[in-house]
């Protein structure tokens, strides 16, 4: 099954975000060789959010991502959701 976590970002995400990326990329690149995360990324103009991919049997990888998150911990995401997405086409 696939989930996407979805995030909503303070304003000003992009300059903000820059004394925690180190650590949030690290998490990521570790969710990826886990095989938990398949695509991440921040939405372009405006960057008011971002979306992640993940896979797995529930949303538990997704959940605990966002409990850990740098982003998430000091404040620069305002809210996030996970939400399971039916695949319908690829894979």
């Amino acid at each position: 099954m696939h989930y996407l976590l979805l995030y909503d970002v303070v304003d000003r995400f992009v300059e903000r975000r820059a004394p925690f990326r180190g650590v949030h990329l690290e998490l990521a690149r570790r969710a990826h060789e886990h095989g938990d995360l398949l695509l991440a990324g921040a939405f372009a103009e405006p960057v008011d959010g971002a979306a992640l991919l993940f896979r797995g049997d529930d949303d538990s990888a997704a959940v605990a991502f966002a409990e850990n998150d740098p982003y998430v911990k000091e404040g620069l995401v305002t809210a996030w959701r996970v939400r399971q997405w039916n695949v319908v086409v690829g894979g």
